[in-house]
């Protein structure tokens, strides 16, 4: 593992107003921009021609000697490339199966943001100044960068709820793998715990969306009375999103501090493989598991551990955990979900989440020895998970 990582460090700014006119031309122009150039690679993929990025940088030098686009001459170039190498990236994936055909930017639902790389800022002494502004941006610095870095490039951004964000990304040389130990836990998600872990230990479930969900449907409320298109619209709109980044910040924080506590603590973490684009599919249970956000927990945790020297286990989805005896290895045919405490016929009396914990962590161990990383569903030949790749024995 390198000694270095790449870390962003985002802030919060204030922008003055010459400063917000600005970066919404630029996030107008980068739009645009993207906008052209895939419609400009999609029309010749009709024609079963390829087009790279080279050929889209051409056309941008030839857009901003029209008419039509000059106004693209007015924002700093870096930006307009920048959006260029990022549709290329996303054709990449394309074209490599790891995400859909890229779609236009919308003015409305699209992020707003413009990328910065060297040659198109100034830092010094704590002072970021972007390219075409005068003044640097007033960054609330709410934590210090590393001592002695110097950020590679920089992301501008602003979130529906109209704050503004810069995002510097530098090489973190405080990031180095943790003491290695000899510990190891099972996690088990859920719904009335977050978390239940093989030691026994249960993490309350915040529902942060809940806490503001009386709040949220009187603000939206007041958003479908409002006049499409008219000032107020908007203003309830951002009043809607205020309460939507409150929520998300809340829960952002409290998946960092576990996922933090967690790879500190431990060697090795076992997680199951859950489809949560499939469980979101049931009306019933759609709202709580996008508040307990499994899948953002699951990113956290991956990353740390490759920051920290630690590793992350994937067991397969379809792992009996919750219906597996933890003592005796004996399996029930049924478990449904009401049952929270279940007793075995060797006299063992388990609570559920915990009993799975444990099932998670014997089984994770066990994948070790195959030489198993994290996502089996996504990774492994065939699609298949580690647990599935032993073969069977077979009786004589």
């Amino acid at each position: 593992m390198a000694t270095h990582v790449k870390r962003a460090f985002k802030y919060r700014f204030c922008p003055t107003d010459a400063q917000a006119a600005e970066l919404s031309r630029t996030f107008g122009c980068v739009r645009k921009v993207y906008n052209l150039a895939l419609a400009a690679r999609s029309e010749a993929w009709t024609r079963q021609e390829r087009v790279n990025y080279n050929q889209t940088s051409a056309m941008l030098t030839a857009w901003k000697k029209t008419g039509e686009l000059a106004y693209l001459n007015e924002v700093s170039s870096v930006p307009l490339q920048q959006a260029l190498r990022h549709l290329q990236v996303a054709f990449t994936n394309f074209f490599g199966r790891r995400a859909k055909y890229p779609r236009f930017k919308s003015r409305k639902k699209s992020r707003k943001s413009a990328e910065y790389t060297s040659s198109a800022f100034r830092f010094r002494d704590g002072r970021l100044t972007l390219a075409k502004m005068r003044e640097p941006l007033d960054i609330v610095w709410s934590r210090p960068l590393p001592a002695g870095v110097t950020p590679s490039t920089v992301t501008v951004s602003q979130d529906a709820a109209g704050r503004w964000f810069v995002s510097l990304l530098v090489e973190d040389p405080s990031v180095r793998p943790l003491p290695a130990t000899d510990t190891a836990v099972g996690i088990d998600v859920g719904l009335n715990h977050l978390l239940t872990l093989s030691t026994g230990e249960k993490i309350t479930n915040p529902r942060h969306e809940r806490r503001d969900r009386a709040a949220l449907a009187k603000a939206q409320r007041r958003l479908a009375k409002k006049e499409k298109g008219s000032a107020n619209r908007a203003k309830a709109r951002r009043k809607v999103a205020k309460i939507h980044a409150r929520i998300a910040d809340r829960r952002r924080d409290t998946l960092h501090q576990l996922t933090t506590r967690l790879v500190r603590e431990n060697q090795t973490l076992v997680i199951e493989d859950l489809s949560v684009r499939n469980m979101v599919r049931n009306r019933s249970l759609a709202r709580a598991v996008s508040d307990a956000a499994w899948a953002d927990f699951r990113s956290l945790l991956e990353y740390k551990a490759q920051w920290y020297g630690r590793e992350v286990i994937a067991v397969d989805r379809w792992f009996p955990s919750s219906k597996l005896c933890s003592n005796c290895g004996t399996l029930r045919e049924r478990m449904p979900l009401h049952v929270r405490t279940w007793t075995c016929d060797c006299g063992t009396t388990h609570d559920r989440d915990v009993n799975a914990a444990k099932n998670l962590l014997a089984a994770g161990l066990a994948v070790t020895a195959c030489g198993a990383g994290v996502r089996p569903q996504r990774s492994t030949p065939g699609g298949q998970a580690a647990t599935k790749q032993e073969t069977p024995r077979r009786e004589p």
